[in-house]
């Protein structure tokens, strides 16, 4: 099987320095990318310096991660793609048990290995622990992770599971497949685009694995912090791309309650005077009707649109049941 790790670049020297020695040193079966997102400081001079046999794809512009995949990939011929952010440390062994899944199973077309916490090595990591779901509202959750309560891995998540969505910050998806369906969303531009491209494999009917054998170290929040409002701003837009345009049933009453549950995030964030989080899930709000009319377009061209949920509200489950943990849902 040709593997290819694309790490995807965007004035990120000082966290290639970090941890692409790592990537080089654990990924013998793999051909490792560099797709350089415009950047305008020396990270692809660096690159090629320093390890001259990573290939450097160079983007012509800086289309976030959306946009950026989508342009490097292009360039790449691969039976898997593995794209992998720059600020994350990966382990021994990590490709071996990804690889035997995609050799074994024909309909597995996307994977995700156990994504823990660099920071704090002992903890899952917020971006995608250990596999993603989404709720009846197009909220996302993690096992391993709900909403800002972060478990400590003990073990409980070392299996091999279906899950609904991957993390993008280490996503393996077959070649065949991520063409098949045109790669990501560029309108998402940067966050939740895994999600939708998870969710309309999905709605193609593949698979999507957790791989609890395999392991990496993320930092996250390298490009965007949980504390910065356009991160707030593109996860409450992007997540209501993603449920217009991919989810099962009747639309109206599913949207009213959805926005509803955003207001009351944003009184939340008001609450905790954090009014620029607020607003951001205003404009939020705005660019969702500013694109209503494509988005329906786009959702008329899924046929298949399969059920998506488990619990109908992780936010219900959470704030008013009180439930942290992800098995404390079964």
């Amino acid at each position: 099987m040709k593997l290819a790790i694309v790490i995807l670049n965007w004035n990120g020297k000082k966290l290639l320095e970090q941890f692409l020695p790592s990537v080089i040193e654990h990924s013998e079966e793999a051909t490792i990318y560099v797709a350089d997102n415009a950047s305008t400081d020396d990270s692809v001079s660096f690159v090629k310096m320093t390890y001259p046999t990573i290939k450097i794809i160079e983007n012509k512009e800086n289309g976030g991660y959306a946009k950026g995949y989508n342009d490097a990939l292009k360039h790449i011929e691969a039976d898997v793609f593995c794209l992998l952010n720059s600020d994350v440390e990966v382990t021994k062994n990590w490709l071996s048990p990804i690889i035997e899944t995609f050799t074994q199973e024909i309909n597995t077309a996307i994977i995700q290995p156990k994504l823990l916490d660099y920071k704090k090595k002992d903890h899952f990591e917020y971006a995608g622990a250990a596999g993603g779901f989404v709720d009846k509202y197009g909220y996302p959750y993690c096992r391993g992770r709900i909403f800002n309560t972060i478990e400590k891995d003990t073990n409980q998540y070392d299996d091999t599971s279906e899950i609904f969505w991957a993390s993008g910050a280490c996503f393996f998806i077959r070649k065949n497949v991520f063409r098949q369906l045109n790669g990501f969303d560029e309108y998402f531009f940067a966050h939740m685009e895994e999600i939708d491209l998870c969710w309309r494999a999905k709605n193609s009917g593949y698979n999507i694995k957790y791989i609890g054998q395999s392991e990496v170290y993320h930092v996250g929040g390298a490009t965007l912090s949980n504390t910065n409002p356009k991160k707030t701003y593109l996860n409450f837009r992007n997540s209501l791309f993603a449920l217009i345009k991919n989810a099962k049933g009747l639309l109206l009453p599913l949207i009213v309650v959805r926005l509803i549950f955003d207001g009351i995030a944003g009184i939340k964030f008001l609450l905790e005077l954090k009014p620029k989080h607020t607003m951001a899930i205003v404009k939020a709000h705005f660019g969702f009707y500013n694109n209503l009319r494509r988005l329906l377009k786009q959702r008329k061209s899924t046929k298949n649109k399969i059920k998506h949920y488990q619990r109908t509200s992780i936010v219900f489950d959470y704030f008013v049941n009180k439930i942290t943990i992800f098995n404390g849902l079964q």
